[in-house]
């Protein structure tokens, strides 16, 4: 599958942004998805993840109740809308894809990634 991410870009503290990663090539409600962010100097972390139905949604504790993952598998699509956005919030966003079932919160366990999409919050 290939995935697309965007929607970054650059947005006071306290405002909101929505990315998007689109997906094709194989049936994207076949994959398990999430998004994880890395700044610069930083590992690559876990932010938000959604089962393939997108019954199960998962959180890294500092986005809880203000990030929402969602996915529209009719369009490919999966969305995170991003409020209350903070400084600390600013890294790269990637989207990723897997179809088995591994830990959700480990980078080395998604065999398919987007490109990426810059999110910059200024204080």
């Amino acid at each position: 599958v290939q995935l697309q991410a965007s929607g970054g870009g650059l947005v006071q503290a306290g405002g909101s942004l929505r990315l998007s990663c689109a997906a094709s090539g194989r049936t994207f409600s076949n994959y398990n998805m999430a998004w994880f962010r890395q700044a610069p100097g930083k590992e690559r972390e876990f932010v938000a993840g959604i089962s393939w139905s997108g019954y199960n949604t998962y959180y890294e504790n500092s986005v809880k109740g203000r990030f929402t993952i969602s996915r529209d598998n009719s369009k490919n699509t999966m969305l995170l809308q991003m409020n209350s956005l903070k400084p600390e919030d600013t890294a790269v966003y990637y989207c990723a894809a897997e179809s088995r079932v591994v830990p959700w919160i480990y980078s080395t366990g998604y065999s398919y990634w987007g490109q990426g999409t810059q999110v910059t919050v200024s204080s």
